[in-house]
């Protein structure tokens, strides 16, 4: 498959969410998307992220930006996770990988020696057209959201 480039057209998908809701990137057409990976809700780096992105959700819906986490896990999961960290993000389950495969996320991870498959944590802007503005591989949380919602206010200046 080949990978994943800034103007290139974002990969449709459907998924349940958060709150026993479903979406489709479809459903944002004509909107900025920002699609963030993540490996596992409730650990460090996610919750940190996923509070981050919370925390300036207004911002970016000032923008007409939707912000959308995707990670493995259950919906119930999920849930739990939003309930335990006041969360405003969306958080879709994708427990086949097919978001994450079809974006490049789900990747061989190297940890004490062992090699297992995993979530990259990697960010995509889509733009009002659906195509791919901005990517970041490999994020580091630490000032992650905030860099996300200067893209997103370059983009629709």
């Amino acid at each position: 498959m080949q990978p994943l480039e800034i103007g290139t057209k974002a990969p449709g998908f459907t998924a349940k969410t958060n709150g026993d809701g479903e979406i489709s990137l479809d459903d944002f057409a004509g909107r900025t998307v920002i699609l963030y990976f993540y490996p596992k809700d409730n650990t460090p780096g996610c919750t940190t992220e996923a509070v981050d992105f919370s925390a300036l959700y207004d911002e970016f819906a000032a923008l007409d930006a939707q912000i959308i986490g995707v990670s493995p896990d259950s919906v119930q999961k999920h849930d739990n996770f939003v309930a335990k960290h006041n969360l405003s993000v969306l958080l879709a389950s994708d427990p086949e990988t097919t978001i994450c495969n079809a974006y490049g996320t789900w990747v061989e991870k190297k940890m004490y020696g062992k090699s297992y498959m995993g979530v990259e944590r990697s960010t995509f802007l889509i733009d009002k057209n659906g195509k791919i503005a901005q990517i970041w591989r490999k994020v580091k949380v630490k000032n992650h959201a905030s860099d996300v919602l200067q893209s997103v206010r370059d983009l629709t200046a």
